[in-house]
């Protein structure tokens, strides 16, 4: 029963995720951990950080991951995790390689039809909403941790914020040289503060 879920819910997901993988992360986010409980906010913010840096695309791979993660969370053994993690990502890129399988047969001969451009501006609003609301969903306590329970830690992840959005925003650092300098500062600051055990 788990797997029709699984594919009924990111087939959805990828025929209404709008906005590319960042766009999908708050519809993935919103099915799996609040509608149907597969996995905590924890869990997914784990996927979400292991699908930014493992190579492809950031929303197939969240599919992946999440795939796997719901049915191990049920108790399944090994092999029906491999199989619902394939089923999600089937289930995520069916729709769209059909739509797009479909678009560009169609868009050079319509892309200046008013009403395709009408279709196409009306879309680009929500796309930006959709990225907009994966952002603030992101922005938890599982990731900044809380300032009343972890002041140091919370200061910590906030400044981390802070210097990736100016380092790449402003001094155009990119994003792979970025994800190895907080991992770096991440280890030494569990280093400094006690978290690692010997």
């Amino acid at each position: 029963m788990i797997f029709l879920s699984l594919f009924i819910t990111f087939f959805q997901i990828g025929l209404f995720g709008f906005g590319g993988g960042y766009g999908m992360l708050s519809l993935i986010q919103h099915e799996v951990v609040m509608n149907h409980h597969w996995m905590t906010a924890g869990d997914f913010t784990d996927i979400v950080a292991i699908s930014q840096m493992t190579p492809g695309p950031v929303g197939i791979n969240t599919a992946t991951y999440a795939g796997y993660t719901a049915l191990q969370n049920e108790g399944a053994n090994q092999f029906l995790c491999i199989l619902g993690s394939m089923t999600a990502t089937f289930a995520l890129v069916f729709p769209t390689t059909i739509l797009m399988l479909l678009i560009s047969r169609y868009f050079m001969k319509y892309k200046d039809n008013a009403s395709v451009r009408l279709v196409l501006d009306s879309l680009r609003p929500a796309v930006v909403g959709l990225l907009a609301a994966a952002t603030l969903l992101l922005m938890t306590k599982e990731n900044f941790g809380s300032y009343s329970e972890d002041t140091v830690g919370f200061i910590f992840s906030a400044g981390l914020f802070v210097l990736t959005f100016v380092c790449i925003k402003f001094f155009k650092v990119g994003p792979m040289k970025m994800i190895g300098v907080c991992a770096m500062l991440g280890l030494v600051f569990t280093w400094q503060t006690g978290g690692f055990c010997a």
